[in-house]
């Protein structure tokens, strides 16, 4: 049994993450806990733990005594009391004996828990609940607009119902204290309900909204972080971060809280590196740290009027440290950093190799040769098709026939060669301008080749006026009358 939208798979009613939970697989709920204890065989003198956490919305979670025993799991939904009265409707986050265990963790004592849980819920009281839920939407906004008219410093993010509608928490944000008694009076009499204000920070209205992130996934807060801890831009620094506010900042404006997730494991690896350095003494000058590589234990240093950079490992800089204050200054940074560059890149070549495969390679290459075909024009690609189809057909058909070369005749290949100038040769006007200006008559040149092409030009107009020259074997004109 598990929700269509979740990844138990299978299906149930209602169906689970669109009804905020109700699919009994836990699975869907914020801050949900997983119940390791709930396959295991309990002793049959075992009495279970009388109190039940209840989860409400937003992150708000609250232990209640089940005095009556009622047989509950993990998502039901049930009726509990109120904490001035009246009843409100949550859902069961955790039963048995790891409701123990988190009280220790939240340093609850069992004394004081006095509320408990009335009954599971029924119809009625789902109905009445979801038009409480329906009504949150519009009772802020109101709330808002009054708060605005009383021109108060203060914004009110959400609104929190009670299961009977008789009561309505607001939570608000503030940078300083504010005075909404008057504004309290105003919001009683439009609602008719008992008012509630509590002020909560930045992060908290963060995780009650929701969102997301710049990772892409949603909110820390939103889904399993609870408690909020300061983060400074120390932790920026640690980590080689810029201290860039854009970045740097979440969605509520303060610094993200994953900067000190990462933040132990940064402070371990910084105790190898030299601390507070930025300057190696040398025998062509000084060489001015520039960056560091915390995990790779990679240091980099430049000259003054130098573009490249010079990696060094933590090691020889310790050791060149030590030189400096002994006096003595190495020769040059650059024979080092070579060989180790080198070292740098066979790792890197290696480790691709061990991560990608050789079949991943052949893939990628069978990749871009497809596109590179499906990139050609359509006259390209119709042809490349027509190509693969005529070698199909001749493969279905076998193989051609061969037939018998013929002996080469060494008489006819003048003739060939002939063939091949002829069709290679200018055309003809340019050749004669060109021969005739390699080979030039003395005192005339290329005014020869202007001549004969007024020759020729008069020989066409001749053609067009009736008369025709002389044959190529020597026959003279006949001497006709022209037609009158």
């Amino acid at each position: 049994m598990g929700c269509g939208s979740c990844s138990t798979g299978g299906g149930c009613a209602p169906a689970g993450c669109k009804s905020n939970g109700n699919c009994l697989t836990g699975g869907c709920q914020k801050l949900e806990v997983y119940d390791w204890l709930s396959n295991l065989d309990m002793p049959s003198n075992y009495i279970p733990f009388q109190v039940v956490e209840v989860k409400f919305k937003g992150a708000r979670k609250e232990f209640f005594l089940n005095n009556d025993n009622i047989y509950l799991e993990i998502g039901e939904i049930v009726a509990v009391e109120g904490p001035t009265g009246g009843y409100d409707i949550g859902h069961v986050s955790l039963t048995g004996e790891l409701v123990r265990t988190q009280m220790k963790r939240r340093k609850t004592p069992l004394d004081q828990v006095t509320r408990k849980i009335y009954r599971k819920a029924s119809e009625a009281d789902v109905e009445k609940w979801k038009l409480a839920k329906d009504m949150e939407w519009e009772t802020m906004h109101k709330a808002r607009k009054l708060a605005l008219d009383l021109r108060l410093s203060m914004k009110i993010s959400d609104v929190d119902y009670q299961g009977d509608k008789t009561k309505a928490t607001f939570y608000y944000t503030a940078e300083g204290r504010v005075d909404f008694r008057e504004l309290i009076k105003k919001m009683a009499e439009t609602f008719r309900i008992r008012i509630e204000m509590r002020q909560i920070g930045m992060r908290q209205e963060a995780g009650r909204l929701g969102g997301i992130g710049s990772c892409g996934r949603e909110l820390c807060c939103s889904t399993w972080l609870t408690n909020f801890k300061t983060v400074s831009t120390a932790a920026a620094r640690y980590q080689n971060l810029s201290l860039n506010t854009l970045k740097l900042a979440g969605q509520c404006g303060k610094l993200k809280c994953c900067l000190n997730y990462e933040l132990d494991t940064y402070l371990d690896a910084l105790k190898d590196i030299p601390d507070r350095i930025e300057s190696l003494q040398t025998a062509i000058g000084v060489a001015r740290h520039q960056k560091t590589d915390i995990f790779k234990k990679l240091m980099w240093f430049s000259y003054a009027n130098a573009e490249d950079w010079i990696p060094l490992k933590v090691d020889r800089v310790k050791e060149i440290m030590a030189m400096n204050k002994r006096g003595q200054k190495p020769d040059n940074l650059k024979s080092e950093a070579q060989e180790l560059e080198e070292s740098v890149v066979v790792e890197k070549v290696h480790d691709y190799e061990n991560v990608v495969g050789q079949d991943s390679l052949t893939r990628l290459d069978e990749k871009r040769t497809k596109q590179n075909r499906n990139n050609r024009n359509p006259n390209q690609r119709n042809q490349a098709s027509a190509g693969r189809t005529e070698r199909t057909e001749r493969t279905e058909r076998g193989p051609r026939p061969q037939q018998p070369r013929k002996p080469a005749d060494q008489t006819k290949k003048p003739d060939a060669v002939k063939n091949v100038a002829e069709t290679t040769k200018r055309p003809p006007q340019v050749k004669k301008v060109v021969d005739e200006n390699k080979n030039p008559v003395e005192g005339q040149g290329a005014p020869a080749a202007v001549s004969k092409n007024k020759s020729r030009n008069n020989r066409r107009r001749n053609n067009r006026t009736g008369d025709r020259p002389a044959d190529k074997q020597g026959d003279k004109p006949t001497d006709k009358p022209k037609n009158d």
